[in-house]
């Protein structure tokens, strides 16, 4: 039934850092990097195309903005997934993570807030769309005042 299906994901691994490595300072990366070690600075993807993921050993210390993100770490910052995020059971995040498709699996923890959010595509899209029905009720308005 539920949760008998282990959810395995392919991801390309172009970098890795090692469980015996420590960076000091931002990550700036495409396509697919694995952490087992430990970074203090932010954590940017550089195409919509990258994914981060994370084993039960890593850490980061810093933001993270990657467009599909699977943690299993420690993030100590704010988390972006402008795409999707997957906390896995061991996944810890001290600040705020923002999504637009989220799973969470049992034993995740999140100390501070899930914000839905939608990528900039989609709100330069919804905003058109708002604009279009502002001036459409704007005719109507100026149509049942005359």
């Amino acid at each position: 039934m539920f949760g008998n299906k282990k959810n395995k994901r392919n991801v390309d691994i172009d970098s890795l850092v090692g469980s015996n490595s420590k960076i000091c300072g931002d990550v700036h990366f495409s396509g697919g990097l694995h952490v087992d070690g430990e970074i203090e600075g932010n954590v940017i993807a550089n195409d919509e195309n990258s994914t981060l993921t994370t084993s039960e050993r890593a850490r980061i210390q810093g933001d993270v903005k990657v467009h599909n993100i699977i943690l299993n770490g420690e993030v100590v910052g704010d988390v972006y997934g402008y795409k999707h995020i997957e906390l896995a059971a061991a996944a810890r995040v001290n600040g705020n993570v923002y999504y637009n498709v989220i799973e969470m699996a049992m034993g995740a923890e999140v100390n501070g807030s899930l914000i839905h959010s939608i990528t900039p595509a989609e709100k330069s899209k919804a905003e058109s769309v708002s604009s279009t029905d502002e001036l459409i009720v704007d005719e109507k308005t100026a149509v049942n005042q005359n």
